[in-house]
């Protein structure tokens, strides 16, 4: 039996990401060494490196594709990206894995596809854990983390982090092995 502290937040946003980024280090000095964490911008990303850094951690930033607010624009601003370099920090940026082709075809045909159901599916337990989930696949699609391996996900609501958890990881291709093991913190609402 384990007994484990769940930290559960009042709202969601960015006002939760320092107590987010404490609880991922606390989880980094408990012997986990693959950190992946969503960034837009890149400040979540920054602040994540800023405090991983010196430490023998494996910190995957993820952010979003190209053109995903619009076209031919890169939300991950240049120097917060020199920055996550920098102190450490690995990036991808890729299509997010709910956010596929599928997307257009809805958007045209007003249908409803797989990716939209289990993005709807997971956003039951909180935006924050779906975006989780899809950051680990992603990072094992790019080989920057490996699969069947215990990973700590911090992620959130629009901008920020207020969600982690402890996911045992997958390439998207093997979806249904991905297991959300542990959940740190999250927003209650």
């Amino acid at each position: 039996m384990m007994k484990k502290h769940i930290l559960y937040f009042e709202n969601p946003g960015k006002e939760n990401t320092e107590e987010c980024i404490e609880i991922a280090a606390s989880a980094v000095s408990e012997g986990y060494t693959h950190i992946v964490v969503a960034t837009s911008v890149g400040e979540t990303g920054v602040a994540m490196a800023k405090k991983l850094h010196g430490k023998e951690v494996n910190l995957v930033v993820v952010t979003h594709s190209a053109g995903f607010q619009e076209p031919n624009h890169q939300e991950l601003l240049p120097e917060n990206r020199d920055q996550i370099v920098a102190l450490g920090g690995k990036i991808y940026t890729g299509t997010i894995l709910t956010h596929s082709i599928e997307t257009s075809f809805s958007q045209k045909f007003n249908g409803l596809y797989p990716a939209m159901i289990v993005a709807q599916s997971l956003r039951r337990l909180g935006e924050g854990l779906k975006v989780c989930c899809e950051i680990v696949m992603e990072a094992c699609d790019a080989g920057l983390i490996p699969e069947r391996e215990e990973v700590v996900a911090v992620a959130g609501t629009i901008r920020g982090a207020d969600t982690v958890c402890i996911i045992k990881s997958a390439a998207s291709k093997r979806f249904l092995d991905v297991k959300v093991l542990e959940i740190l913190a999250k927003p209650r609402c």
